[in-house]
């Protein structure tokens, strides 16, 4: 009789063999601080069908973010739309260091279908010196958990869903880069695979009825079953352009051409720029102070509520004191929320399948959705 045990450690083995290879590394080992700063911008594109009808959308958003008091970047991207009457997306949500690695990942995707619903939640972290893998399959009512880790040792050139997207839009910015790279990747059994950058360089595309220069990338994920591979075209200055997997009558692309870097928006994140290249002289929150957008005072849980007694106004140091502290708290919440920029892809996502599902009990749902980010230290 065969050991399981014993199987799942040679297999085990198997997986830790497969290396990225020494041109993936050191690309990844060579990403420099004002490249980061020229990829935090937004991206959005429609999701069309071969005939051309409009599906659904497709977002990309990349800023400075902080993760355990370690500056870092945060990616984005959310997917969504209905394919053949079914409503669909995903969602990604990553922490990535300066040279690409992750620190935390969470990954969302569902097929709501007419008698039925699927849904999968990775969430994968740091701990010490391994990297823990969550993942949460339900189909129905049928629920599955999967736990893995993996030592980081064995990661080197590790590439996720959401670190890909900023590797292609640092390899478009750059407009070079080997020929081709081998990376780390995983396919949906949690295991280690092989994953391929291929450049494909310059070409001309329509974009939103002009004729422009765009720069390929083609990135090739070897799973068991067959390989699945992914072409995005970038404008000059990095934007997305298009991207569509090979094979799929439902591609990408941009409704409208994007603005050029906005000077407010260049302003803001120029001293992110300048903490990465002075080794941190300043604190992250005084190094990313900037006025608060207005809009936002509606969305701050400052002191909302006014004193229960008469004549508060009339006593002038209550008054004073009362104000100061409202202005106090939502400073504080301002700029918390500037800290964690997190919390807003998170409630928004968690908002849009809540409406979605629109469940009797809320309380149960919500559980339910955020049990995938409470990681343990260890795989079961």
């Amino acid at each position: 009789m065969e050991d399981p045990l014993k199987d799942e450690a040679e297999e085990a083995v198997i997986r830790e063999e497969l290396k990225a290879s020494e041109e993936a590394v050191l690309f990844m080992a060579s990403v420099e601080p004002a490249e980061l700063q020229r990829c935090v911008f937004a991206d959005s594109l429609v999701t069309v069908s071969e005939g051309g009808r409009a599906l659904g959308n497709f977002t990309v958003t990349v800023e400075f973010a902080r993760k355990d008091q370690q500056p870092c970047m945060l990616l984005h991207a959310q997917s969504q739309g209905t394919i053949d009457h079914c409503p669909c997306g995903t969602t990604v949500t990553a922490y990535l260091t300066t040279d690409l690695e992750v620190l935390e990942e969470h990954y969302h995707e569902y097929v709501k279908l007419k008698d039925n619903s699927v849904e999968k939640k990775w969430h994968m972290v740091q701990r010490g010196d391994q990297l823990l893998i969550n993942k949460v399959t339900t189909v129905g009512e049928d629920l599955k958990t999967e736990r893995v880790s993996y030592p980081l040792s064995a990661l080197r050139g590790l590439v996720t869903e959401g670190s890909s997207l900023l590797l292609l839009r640092l390899i478009a910015l750059r407009k070079s880069a080997p020929r081709q790279m081998t990376f780390l990747s995983l396919d949906q059994e949690l295991r280690l695979v092989h994953s391929t950058v291929h450049v494909l360089g310059l070409k001309q595309l329509d974009v939103c009825g002009d004729r422009v220069e765009v720069f390929g990338v083609e990135r090739t994920v070897e799973t068991a079953d067959s390989p699945t591979k992914w072409k995005s075209y970038f404008l000059a200055d990095g934007h997305l352009a298009g991207r569509g997997q090979v094979g799929s009558p439902v591609i990408m692309r941009l409704s409208h051409l994007p603005l050029q870097w906005e000077k407010g928006l260049q302003k803001n994140h120029l001293c992110m720029r300048d903490m990465l290249l002075c080794s941190h002289s300043l604190t992250w929150t005084e190094m990313t102070q900037h006025s608060p957008d207005p809009n936002q005072d509606a969305a701050l849980p400052a002191l909302r509520s006014l004193p229960n007694f008469p004549g508060w106004e009339e006593d002038m140091q209550f008054s004073s004191n009362f104000l100061d502290r409202k202005e106090e708290l939502k400073a504080d919440h301002t700029s918390y929320l500037r800290q964690h920029p997190e919390i807003r892809a998170l409630i928004s996502d968690f908002l849009q399948f809540l409406l979605l599902r629109k469940p009797d009990d809320v309380f149960q749902f919500a559980r339910e959705y955020f049990l995938v980010f409470a990681s343990d230290d260890s795989p079961a």
